[in-house]
């Protein structure tokens, strides 16, 4: 635990509950504001690559913002920010 925290730079307990929790709440809620957006776009399972292509190019940006503003509610935007930026270096995307 005391390896996780200082790897992160994570100061308490409970901080690091309140990271856990916005991971959880954001997986989630990336994955349910999805569904609509899909059934928009009219793609189905017919085309399973295609579906399943659309699914993740779909969720990939909503769970981004989700995560953000999730943070932000929960009081860990400096935290996610942070993540964000590293995640974002790492698909090359500059900011």
């Amino acid at each position: 635990m005391k390896k996780l925290k200082s790897r992160f730079s994570i100061e308490s307990n409970f901080q690091l509950f309140k990271i856990i929790i916005v991971f959880g709440i954001t997986g989630t809620l990336a994955l349910y504001l999805s569904g609509p957006v899909i059934d928009f776009f009219d793609i189905n399972k017919d085309a399973i690559l295609t579906y399943y292509l659309s699914r993740f190019l779909i969720v990939f940006p909503i769970y981004q913002i989700c995560l953000l503003v999730t943070a932000f509610i929960f009081g860990e935007f400096s935290f996610f920010w942070r993540f964000f930026k590293k995640m974002m270096k790492r698909f090359k995307f500059k900011n």
